[in-house]
């Protein structure tokens, strides 16, 4: 131990000497002659190109990210790509990156950007004549915990129905693939065939060939040092060489990604972090082997190895407590002329992963360090990028925050070049849109949730995480004060929101679980609660905009594929994209003529408001929209007793003639002027109330004060998502999205092909139609013991891989597992068994006649109906 000690001592004293001092740390610079050579040659060659004065598309930023995509911008057809870099390809966290390429992303959608990015990088070369220096030994992620074997079997039955390979393997078979393991501390190991590490450099260099040979332009040195916005929707880029005016522009300028943000007045939420990693010299052990060691993830240890010619690298990430945030460059910008710089490096941060890295790689206690890196990463606040258009600023693209850039690069490239080529994006990645932040992710919360992220980098990935960081920001509901030690908080779109409540007796608090845990019996007492009483639910989150003007009922029904609903009513509507996928679904409200209330999640708000103020823009529509989602508090009140609470409150007619179902009106409740709407999304007899925020606590208070007598009490989002599932309401987000049409969704009632409009995706849906569908939903019943579906989990028929789940639950008035799967249409016939694979053993499941559990008004008119015979 104290010859390493040593070692890294004089090596980080040698750094230290040779560095030099920008915005008050050390830095060092890296002289890198044979690559110094070739971008000096490309800078003065782009210098004496001529000028392109337009652009279809100009990227800024010539990192790995930024030059994807150009490559794939000019490769898909694109005639006038320009790419401006501000001093060198690869400067910025591209150069330094330990090039670390895999499969394995714990997301779903994040697979397929991987999937992408090695399919491309393993033939790169044959297309270009750039050696990539690509190397694909495979890789193991460590497990020496039962959680985290758990973890691994959670994570084999997401990738089963995905194209990627996959294996969890015993001790003996990691021990067979990486010998110089200490395996007296493994478990199993999760085993990706083909994993391995690039040249971040030769990457780059290869994809501007590629791009290049399509037709793109490259300029260098070229910092952007204005961006203006057109009438027409254009932009003209400045630069020190002269004005480009570009169709639209793309950020990937790394962690300059703020300052490019800030030239038209954008605050991104990325902020560099201080990530090292540590090179060995020559390993005798590594050097006796007749192959390439794999790279191993120790997720106890939080550290990367792979091997580096015949040495070693690892890479830690520190805890919150230790890690470094770059915090200086969002206040003050990043230091002029800092491009390829490293940090000095910081033993005392990394040496609890040093030893632990020497505990289960024994060569390491022995072996030479001969350089550590430290360079900046960018991250946002979950660690993953903001790609995609941004949302109140036409033609301006993101692709920004990569803390993974170099597995990123080609999958994103692809993704986002498709989306731009083809007016969509090809597939569902609404977990990187940019619009998932607003303004509530101010920089205090960037900080601590960047912290958190890093520090959280291995932590063991449960269903429902939460993390705490950063908590709460100011968007808290007007009962926030009143129920946040009541019960355990989520975290949506920046809002607190109750998961469940608490009462005496219960284990309380956060305790995550792949199995039933501390919520499972008081989810079941919340559920009981509105399906024989009344509850009271806090949907503050939700997003609202109102939507009026001369035009508002034209722009809505090309928006959307239902009809609109008349004065006083509501429906459920859906925007499809233009192949005929589902991009929104959205509860829609004629409040008065010409005048919408729109309501979506609470994670789709700036994703869907983007979506309309763009068909705003491109039709000429003259309408108002204002996002109101932070202005009204809404507040849902069901069960068979929420009538009778409410009539106590108002002299408004509640009952079933006064009242009817999807109506909407005006009313006194409790003295509050509010908007009551007769829906509920548990499926139960229920309003939704919308008010204004500061009115929220007092129409709270009245209905749990009058409703004592009906056995009135609080419920949570884990009770409604069980209950909807009973009900079979579809989810977005999961059920539907922008890989399924609305058809295969089972949401045929809502798409009115008939009606006069010509929405977006009619054409391409009667298409889909016409030709007949290959899969459908299907609701299915699981036999389980202490665990339950989420949702993305394998299903298998007669040993083969059918499908796949989308949500799942426990439905506690029926006393058994169910979920929603997208199965071949052989298969869906009610009664069909098939098996749904959780935590490694396959459960028997069966195709069932949906919904379990009728929905009031459905119950109420089978009554009708009944009495009327009799």
């Amino acid at each position: 131990m104290s010859r390493i000690l040593n070692l890294i001592s004089r090596k980080l004293r040698r750094d230290f000497a040779a560095c030099r001092r920008i915005d008050g740390l050390p830095v060092r610079t890296i002289c890198c002659t044979s690559r110094k050579q070739g971008e000096q040659s490309d800078a003065s060659s782009a210098l004496r190109k001529r000028w392109k004065d337009t652009a279809e598309t100009v990227i800024i930023g010539g990192g790995c990210v930024g030059v994807s995509l150009a490559y794939h911008l000019a490769k898909g057809g694109m005639k006038d790509v320009v790419l401006l870099e501000k001093s060198e390809l690869t400067a910025g966290s591209t150069w330094h990156a330990a090039g670390l390429t895999t499969y394995y992303h714990p997301g779903i959608n994040l697979k397929r950007v991987h999937y992408d990015s090695i399919k491309l990088y393993e033939t790169l070369e044959a297309e270009t004549g750039q050696a990539v220096g690509l190397h694909q030994p495979g890789s193991v992620r460590i497990a020496s915990t039962p959680a985290r074997v758990d973890e691994m079997r959670y994570q084999m039955t997401r990738t089963h129905w995905n194209v990627t390979e996959q294996y969890l393997i015993g001790p003996e078979k990691v021990n067979e693939l990486f010998p110089l393991l200490n395996i007296n501390k493994v478990l199993a190991g999760l085993y990706t065939p083909e994993d391995g590490h690039i040249d971040p450099y030769s990457l780059t260099m290869a994809l501007a060939a590629g791009a290049r040979m399509y037709g793109a332009q490259i300029y260098n040195p070229a910092p952007v040092t204005g961006l203006s916005p057109t009438a027409d929707g254009k932009w003209d880029v400045q630069t020190p060489h002269g004005t480009i005016r570009a169709n639209r522009i793309v950020n990937t300028a790394g962690f300059w990604a703020r300052e490019v943000g800030k030239l038209i007045g954008l605050e991104h939420p990325t902020i560099p972090v201080h990530h090292q990693y540590v090179v060995t010299a020559t390993v005798p052990e590594v050097k006796a082997l007749k192959q390439e060691l794999p790279v191993i993830r120790d997720l106890e240890g939080s550290y990367y190895l792979r091997q580096e010619r015949d040495g070693l690298l690892f890479g830690p990430y520190e805890k919150m407590e230790k890690m470094v945030l770059q915090d200086s460059w969002v206040r003050d910008g990043v230091p002029p002329g800092f491009g390829k710089e490293l940090f000095e490096s910081d033993l005392d941060r990394i040496m609890e992963h040093v030893e632990m890295a020497m505990e289960m790689v024994p060569v390491l206690k022995t072996a030479d360090i001969i350089n550590i890196v430290s360079g900046p990463i960018t991250y946002t606040p979950d660690l993953l990028p903001m790609v995609g258009p941004h949302h109140g600023v036409p033609n301006y693209w993101t692709a920004i925050g990569f803390g993974y850039g170099i597995i990123h690069a080609g999958g994103i490239g692809k993704f986002l070049g498709n989306w731009i080529l083809n007016g969509e994006p090809p597939y569902d990645l609404i977990e990187c849109d940019p619009n998932r932040y607003g303004k509530w992710a101010d920089v205090p919360f960037m900080c601590a949730k960047a912290r958190e992220s890093y520090g959280y980098n291995n932590v063991v990935g449960y269903p429902k995480e939460e993390r705490f960081s950063g908590r709460p920001t100011y968007r808290t509901s007007g009962v926030y004060e009143l129920l946040k030690d009541k019960g355990s908080m989520g975290f949506h779109a920046g809002w607190e929101q109750p998961h469940w409540f608490y009462k005496s007796g219960d284990e309380t608090g956060y305790k995550p679980s792949f199995r039933r845990t501390n919520w499972f019996g008081p989810v079941g007492r919340e559920c009981q609660l509105v399906m024989e009483k009344v509850g009271v639910i806090d949907l503050t989150p939700f997003g609202k905009f109102i939507v009026k003007g001369k035009d508002s009922l034209k722009l809505l029904d090309r928006l959307f594929a239902n009809t609109m609903p008349k004065v006083g009513l509501t429906n459920i509507s859906h925007m499809l994209t233009p192949n005929g996928r589902v991009f929104a679904e959205v509860t829609i409200t004629q409040l008065t003529p010409g005048e919408f209330l729109l309501i979506t999640g609470s994670g789709s708000e700036l994703h869907d408001l983007r979506w309309i103020e763009a068909e705003v823009a491109d039709g000429g529509y003259e309408v108002e929209i204002s996002n109101v989602t932070d202005d009204i508090g809404v507040l849902g009140i069901a069960g068979p007793n929420s009538r009778k609470v409410l009539q106590k409150l108002t002299d408004e007619d509640m009952s079933d003639a006064g009242f009817k179902f999807l109506h909407c009106k005006q009313i006194q409740l409790a003295g509050v002027p509010l908007r009551a709407i007769r829906i509920s999304y548990t499926g139960e007899l229920g309003w939704e109330l919308y008010m204004d925020q500061k009115n929220m606590a007092t129409v709270y208070k009245a209905m749990m004060e009058a409703g004592k007598d009906e056995g009135i009490d609080n419920f949570g989002t884990y009770a409604m998502g069980s209950l909807r599932l009973e009900k079979g309401f579809r989810g977005w987000g999961a059920e539907m999205n922008c890989d399924t049409n609305p058809l295969e969704a089972g949401l045929d009632y809502f798409i009115k092909l008939n009606k006069p409009a010509d929405f977006i995706g009619k054409a391409a849906l009667r298409e889909i139609k016409a030709k007949g569908l290959k899969r459908k939903l299907s609701y299915l019943t699981l036999d389980t013991d202490d665990i339950d579906p989420e949702g993305n989990e394998t299903i298998w028929y007669n040993g083969k891989v059918v499908g796949n789940t989308t949500s799942g639950a426990y439905s506690y008035t029926t006393q058994q597992s169910l979920a929603f799967a997208y199965l071949p249409l052989e298969l869906c016939s009610v009664g069909q068994k098939v098996e749904v694979e959780l935590l490694g053993r396959k459960y028997p499941a069966m195709v069932t006649q949906e919904p379990l559990v009728l929905t009031e008004p459905t119950r109420t008119r089978l009554q009708k109906k009944a009495k009327s015979k009799s």
